[in-house]
């Protein structure tokens, strides 16, 4: 293993605040971009979608739980598997308390292609409380472009999917899959993925997840 080299901290110092400068560039860079993704125009879904959960059967609007944002995990977990993807459950445990993303009106669940009673038992070996659905009696994979047919065969694809509800009226903001989820997890890094952004709602002070009011 080749590893870095040996300097002074005088040296380190100044290598350090060059590499400094780039990095607050890229910040900068992100920031244009966020706003860019925020101004980005957005599609109403139509199809009523049912998804099967833990209280039984629900439809999209169901899924955001009274907010006015959601955000989909494409988790893959194929209805012929007997566990889910070891890549989406690594994303799946770096997303912290959900109360952080509640607080800003943003909620956040999983959704796969396999049947509930296949999620419910690996979702309780992985000592998970996310909220989790199973489309395996509707398109919704397919049509959000989670599950791809190549060769006339399905094949799983994580991703993200965005959505904004406005009354009864639902609509997607933005989606990413594969590679784009790298470096994405954190409250943050989510709700940058939103049409609202990081808007504070209520207080924009950061709170114990215990302290939020729901």
């Amino acid at each position: 293993m080749s590893l870095p080299e040996i300097v002074s901290r005088e040296r380190w110092r100044a290598a350090r605040e060059e590499l400094l400068r780039k990095e607050e560039a890229l910040a900068r860079a992100r920031d244009v971009l966020n706003a860019e993704r925020r101004r980005l125009p957005m599609v109403e879904v139509d199809p009523e979608y049912v998804f099967e959960g833990g209280d039984g059967k629900a439809n999209l609007p169901d899924l955001f739980d009274g907010r006015t944002q959601l955000i989909v995990h494409h988790f893959m977990f194929a209805p012929e598997w007997e566990a889910g993807c070891p890549d989406c459950a690594a994303f799946l445990d770096q997303i912290g308390h959900l109360a952080h993303l509640r607080a800003r009106d943003t909620s956040f669940a999983v959704v796969s292609r396999a049947p509930f009673t296949r999620i419910l038992p690996f979702k309780a070996r992985m000592g998970w409380t996310l909220p989790w659905y199973s489309s395996y009696h509707s398109d919704f994979n397919r049509d959000f472009e989670a599950t791809l047919v190549v060769d006339d065969e399905p094949v799983e694809r994580p991703g993200l999917s965005c959505f904004l509800r406005e009354h009864d009226r639902v609509f997607r903001t933005y989606a990413v899959y594969d590679g784009g989820l790298d470096g994405l997890g954190s409250t943050a890094s989510l709700l940058d993925l939103t049409a609202l952004g990081r808007a504070p709602t209520g207080s924009d002070r950061v709170r114990y997840h215990d302290e939020y009011e729901d």
